[in-house]
C-alpha cells in the first residue's frame, strides 16, 4: 500500500514580480494583500531585492508588518532595481543566473505577481526546474485584475494541441486570491513520474 507524501512546510514563498508599479493601483493592493497573509502565517518573502515597483510594495509591507523579507540581486542591478536597503537579509550575487538558483534554494514554494519579460522568464524557468524533477515544489500565477488571463488561455491551448502534457500544465496554480493560493499550496502534490529530458525532445 502506497502513501501520500505529506506536503512540506511553507515557511519561505519567493514572489516573482515587477520593478514598475503598473497601470492600474490593483497590482500594488494585491502584493500587499499577498504579503499580509504571509506574515499571518509566518512565511518568510523572497524576492529579488528592488525597493520600487510592486517588489517594493511586497516587501515595505511584510517589513512593516514585522516579517521577514529576504532579497537576491545580481551586482550589476543594484543601482538599477535601487536595491532595498531594510530587508531582514540581503544577498548579492554575480550574475543573475546566480540569482535565481539561490532564490529557489531559499524558497519552499514559488508565485509570479503581475510583472514583465523577467518576471516571465523567473516563472517558466522555474516551472520547467519542477517539470523535469530538479525540483518538487510547487509554482503559481497570482492573476491580479485578470493580468494573466490571456497568458493562462494561451497555456490551456498549448496543452490542447500536446505541446503541454495535461500533468504538467497542472502543476501551475492559478488563483486571485491569495489565502486560497497558500491553501493550493499546501495541498500541493509533484507529479508522480517527473518528465525527464530526451534527446528527441532537445
Amino acid at each position: 500500500m502506497t502513501t501520500t507524501p505529506a506536503p512540506r512546510p511553507l515557511k519561505s514563498l519567493c514572489v516573482y514580480c515587477g520593478s514598475s508599479v503598473g497601470r492600474d493601483t490593483v497590482y500594488a493592493d494585491a502584493a500587499r494583500s499577498l504579503a499580509r497573509v504571509m506574515v499571518e502565517r509566518g512565511i518568510r518573502l523572497v524576492f529579488g531585492g528592488g525597493s520600487v515597483g510592486i517588489m517594493g510594495a511586497v516587501a515595505d509591507e511584510v517589513l512593516r508588518l514585522g516579517g521577514e523579507a529576504v532579497g537576491v540581486i545580481p551586482q550589476a542591478l543594484m543601482r538599477k532595481e535601487l536595491a532595498h536597503a531594510g530587508l531582514t537579509e540581503m544577498h548579492v550575487t554575480p550574475s543573475m543566473h546566480a540569482r535565481k538558483t539561490l532564490m529557489a534554494e531559499l524558497s519552499d514554494a514559488f508565485v509570479a505577481l503581475p510583472g514583465g519579460i523577467g518576471t516571465f522568464e523567473e516563472l517558466f524557468e522555474v516551472w520547467t526546474w519542477g517539470q523535469l524533477g530538479f525540483h518538487d515544489k510547487p509554482c503559481a500565477i497570482l492573476n491580479v485584475g485578470g493580468y494573466y488571463d490571456r497568458l493562462v488561455e494561451f497555456l490551456d491551448h498549448a496543452s490542447a494541441e500536446e505541446f503541454v502534457r495535461p500533468v504538467h500544465r497542472g502543476m501551475l496554480i492559478v488563483e486571485s486570491d491569495p489565502e486560497l493560493l497558500l491553501e493550493r499550496f499546501s495541498a500541493y502534490q509533484p507529479p508522480a513520474q517527473p518528465k525527464w529530458v530526451k534527446s528527441d525532445e532537445i
